[in-house]
């Protein structure tokens, strides 16, 4: 009879299994390899739909939320990952108030297009969310 650790180690490893699995299918059906793979900058994000752009947010939130349901409520050291940080600073935002504040942004720095969406959300909103929750 397996123990309470046995299982829950068990659980665990299923559910990385099938992250790992849905990632691996992912980049295979892309042919892409992770050197390939663009970051999404402001320049895409200013010519995307508003569905388009959700679901770029929801990937990142469900990445996220995949990541601290692994962890199961033990995050890893700020060492090791940024997603509890991530989470964190953005306890804030809806889907909403993160697209409109990432469209605010590139509108006020047209020069600025260049930067990718990911650092734009860590450094105008993330950041800023870290220091108010504390």
């Amino acid at each position: 009879m397996a123990t309470l650790m046995e299982t829950a180690m068990a659980n665990r490893l299923s559910r990385l299994a099938v992250t790992a699995g849905a990632l691996a299918t992912l980049v295979l059906a892309t042919g892409a390899r992770g050197d390939e793979i663009p970051l999404v900058t402001g320049k895409q994000w200013t010519a995307s739909t508003e569905q388009t752009k959700k679901a770029y947010l929801v990937g990142i939130a469900n990445m996220v939320q995949v990541d601290i349901a692994y962890h199961e409520g033990k995050p890893p050291p700020d060492a090791q990952s940024i997603l509890p940080r991530f989470a964190q600073g953005l306890k804030s935002h809806s889907l909403d108030s993160v697209s409109q504040g990432l469209d605010r942004w590139y509108a006020a720095h047209p020069d600025r297009l260049q930067r990718p969406v990911i650092e734009t959300i860590w450094f105008e909103m993330v950041v800023p969310g870290l220091k108010t929750s504390k």
